[in-house]
């Protein structure tokens, strides 16, 4: 891929990590690979056109919406905040938990918001994304590193595979942090409703959930 960047962070501290570059990246609209606490991930801003690129790009329609990760709650004030919302983020976040909330005043577009009007959120623990959405100060539009119907990809050389493949062209820039553990995915939640449900259950088991949430029900298998 002729353009490719990539940002080699396996041997330095997090601390000497410099984002700036990267955020500019981003702001002009380009795209990058980039590690998060379970798999590596496709990112860009979340305007229209990079949401309609990533989803070409990637093959996913509006019943499949990409979530957004964020520096903090306040972030995302503005979409519906229940009560039980609440609770999950201030007991799991930083953290593999992915709240479902719902978008009454189209803050997202279609591809992040969801045929139902609801978008996905997570506060990630990982520094480096941590570092991107602080720099950002914003969402961050995350996608797992793939093909369609192909394991995520953990470590940067499959993700750039995957982008190779899928087309992703030149100037992809490339954060590379190392193998990630494989892992669960995150649990998610969906809160757009009058009850949550979860939806997804992954690194965060439904009965710790449920300590939170007493009597929260799983979605059933389809």
């Amino acid at each position: 891929m002729n353009g490719l960047k990539v940002f080699d962070v396996r041997s330095i501290p997090v601390s000497e990590f410099d984002s700036k570059p990267i955020i500019e990246h981003l702001r002009n609209g380009g795209f990058i690979i980039y590690p998060t606490e379970t798999v590596y991930g496709f990112g860009g801003v979340t305007t229209d056109d990079v949401v309609l690129r990533l989803c070409a790009l990637k093959n996913r329609g509006s019943e499949k919406p990409m979530l957004v990760l964020v520096p903090r709650k306040e972030t995302v004030d503005k979409l519906v905040w229940t009560e039980e919302a609440l609770q999950l983020a201030d007991v799991f976040w930083p953290g593999p938990i992915t709240l479902v909330l719902s978008d009454p005043y189209h803050l997202f577009p279609s591809g992040i918001r969801s045929e139902s009007g609801s978008v996905a959120v997570r506060i990630s623990p990982n520094p480096i994304v941590r570092a991107l959405v602080e720099g950002l100060d914003g969402p961050l539009l995350s996608t797992s590193a793939n093909e369609p119907g192909r394991p995520p990809a953990l470590d940067a050389y499959d993700a750039m595979e995957s982008a190779h493949k899928l087309g992703m062209g030149s100037g992809l820039w490339v954060i590379d942090a190392g193998a990630i553990p494989k892992s669960l995915p995150s649990t998610i939640v969906d809160c757009s409703g009058s009850t949550p449900v979860v939806i997804r259950q992954g690194t965060i088991p439904i009965n710790s959930v449920s300590s939170v949430i007493p009597g929260i029900e799983a979605k059933p298998d389809e």
